[in-house]
């Protein structure tokens, strides 16, 4: 149970929900496969494929939602109307309309649906309603967003927001890069993304490159700003940074995962292990990078807005924002 990438959402600390209840929510909503004439369906797992919906370790919990989606390219229904608009074109005497073309393809659809093949997936959610962290593990806020519209339908109050800090991503990285120096307890490795501001989106990108010399700062000056920022964090967590405050790429360096012991047996003490020491280090991790970045807005409980209305990162100091996917 280790987290690849970190979309981190902000609920308040003390969050007025426990286990137990939001076990009794998500029961609402569980999944199931998708019915005859279902393209998707998607629902609540259970993390460790048992009845229970919360995992929880300590104070920490984990949640997974369930995708099952049908595959059934457009270019197999497509193929099947043009040749069925052709028999009925002869036999009629003339082409089919344009209505006649999209119920047909409608009836088509309906049709191989129940046939076609299905695929699942899972996502995974972290809640420390302690500290108010809840992190997806998605490659993209988009991703993210379907945990987050899920937990939306199914939770009666959930009073998200977006993580934002005094400086934007960009703006620290590009600072951090100029001086040479990443902020305490970080060190700076060898993978970085700049890319120009100007209509061109001009870019380059070092892999497994040194970023101290001249070379980048260079970049630097031209207006080229850093979008990825491979960074290390007190020698036991290492990651990629973006502009958007994403977290990618992330790992666990051996002397974190040595904690653990390899013999364990019971498939569920494993992973209850795992996931106790991954949220461990996250705890540190991400109120350092917090801080890194000036520190947290605080947002007052009157002027709290939904997730949906608010910005990604402030304005100020952030010069870009079109990140890689």
């Amino acid at each position: 149970m280790w987290f690849k990438n970190l979309q981190i959402y902000r609920l308040p600390a003390k969050w007025d929900m426990s286990a137990e209840r939001l076990e009794e929510q998500l029961a609402k909503k569980p999944f199931h496969p998708c019915g005859s004439q279902d393209m998707e369906s998607r629902g609540w797992l259970s993390p460790l494929n048992n009845d229970v919906l919360v995992h929880a370790v300590g104070d920490q919990w984990l949640v997974s939602l369930g995708f099952e989606h049908r595959l059934l390219p457009s270019a197999v229904v497509k193929q099947e109307a043009d040749e069925r608009a052709e028999e009925l074109a002869e036999q009629q005497g003339y082409k089919l309309g344009r209505k006649q073309m999209k119920e047909l393809r409608e009836q088509i659809t309906q049709e191989l649906l129940p046939r076609a093949f299905t695929r699942r997936r899972r996502m995974f959610a972290w809640i420390d309603p302690v500290n108010g962290w809840l992190v997806v593990d998605a490659a993209s806020q988009s991703k993210a967003e379907d945990m987050l519209e899920q937990l939306r339908h199914t939770l009666d109050s959930f009073p998200l927001t977006l993580l934002r800090t005094e400086l934007s991503p960009m703006s620290a990285m590009a600072d951090w890069l100029a001086g040479g120096e990443a902020p305490a307890g970080f060190t700076i490795d060898q993978d970085c993304e700049l890319r120009s501001v100007s209509e061109d989106k001009a870019a380059v990108r070092y892999v497994r490159h040194p970023l101290e010399g001249d070379e980048v700062k260079g970049h630097l000056e031209a207006g080229k700003l850093p979008t990825r920022l491979a960074l290390t964090f007190d020698d036991r967590v290492s990651f990629v940074l973006t502009e958007k405050l994403e977290i990618k790429r992330l790992d666990f360096l051996d002397v974190v995962r040595d904690q653990i012991d390899g013999e364990k047996e019971d498939a569920e003490a494993l992973f209850n292990a795992e996931f106790a020491l991954m949220t461990g280090e996250l705890a540190h991790l991400l109120p350092a990078v917090v801080q890194a970045l000036g520190g947290e807005i605080a947002v007052a409980a009157g002027d709290q807005k939904p997730l949906e209305a608010a910005s990604s990162q402030p304005e100020a100091k952030a010069l870009a924002d079109d990140p890689p996917f």
